[in-house]
């Protein structure tokens, strides 16, 4: 791996730290540093799904209509309920079968059908072949619907907090329901729901340790394998459990994730606090 280097940098690097340097650089290695893209791409699009059903939750449970707040108060408070594992390994396998079981409608021949009686899928032209893309793709959806459900909570109290004088001076001067809710009522509340969001954040970033239960290679699979005991026929054991010290980098990565998520949500709270009446009377 490291045949690139001249012998003289070879010579002052040494055998034993050029040994490590060429078994941190392995391909393996590398894959699992590669890795990390798929659980930052899980906790930023997962965060903007759990964001988008989050306000829409709320809004539901905002509105002054009895079916659709009865829809917003049922969302939030089931799904808050479900084991996220549970909900995680659910939402993908019954989103595959459905799509299976659409496509074995058209693409499967009753002989097909009797065939395969008993199994899934239908018949084997109905098999839909999933990729990491698919996969982490459907594994965003069921992080946003889980943590969607805590975003509008979060929100759904945000909002009550903003003072009810505002709202009613908005409708006061024509502006309409939705108007209000979009223009005063969202663009206040999010000094009130920032504290919680943050919370809401961190949770769905810890949630992300589940993508190998979707048969997606992350840096929990990768350091788990690497970590386990290797054994070679030709080189015997060439290194023991070593597990502990890859989990050892996982918490450091999970940690910086979470120093980097405060200074962000800092920096996102002194935004939405600009113009905000302080307990003081004036303006932050």
């Amino acid at each position: 791996m490291l045949d690139f280097l001249p012998q003289w940098m070879k010579d002052g690097i040494g055998d034993d730290l050029l040994f490590w340097l060429g078994y941190f650089t392995n391909g393996k290695h590398l894959s699992w540093y590669a890795s990390v893209q798929y659980t930052l791409a899980a906790a930023v699009f997962g965060a903007l799904v759990a964001l988008l059903m989050g306000l829409g939750g709320a809004a539901a449970r905002n509105s002054r209509f009895p079916p659709l707040r009865a829809l917003g108060a049922l969302y939030i408070n089931i799904v808050r309920g479900v084991p996220d594992v549970l909900f995680f390994l659910f939402f993908p396998l019954a989103f595959e079968q459905l799509v299976e079981w659409i496509r074995a409608q058209s693409v499967c021949t009753p002989e097909s059908l009797a065939a395969n009686a008993g199994r899934w899928p239908p018949c084997e032209a109905a098999n839909w072949f999933l990729g990491t893309p698919e996969y982490l793709a459907l594994a965003c959806v069921s992080l946003g619907i889980v943590y969607g459900a805590f975003a509008a909570n979060v929100i759904h109290g945000a909002m009550n907090a903003v003072p009810r004088g505002q709202l009613e001076a908005a409708r006061a001067y024509g502006f309409s329901s939705m108007q209000v809710l979009w223009r005063f009522q969202i663009r206040q509340m999010w000094v009130y729901a920032l504290p919680g969001l943050s919370n809401v954040w961190l949770l769905l970033v810890k949630a992300t340790s589940l993508l190998s239960l979707l048969q997606i290679a992350d840096i929990v699979l990768w350091a788990d394998r690497l970590g386990a005991p290797n054994f070679t026929r030709s080189a015997g054991l060439v290194h023991p459990d070593w597990r502990w010290g890859y989990y050892l980098v996982l918490l450091v990565f999970y940690i910086l994730v979470t120093f980097v998520s405060e200074k962000a949500f800092a920096a996102l709270t002194r935004w939405a606090s600009r113009g905000m009446a302080t307990a003081g009377g004036a303006a932050a």
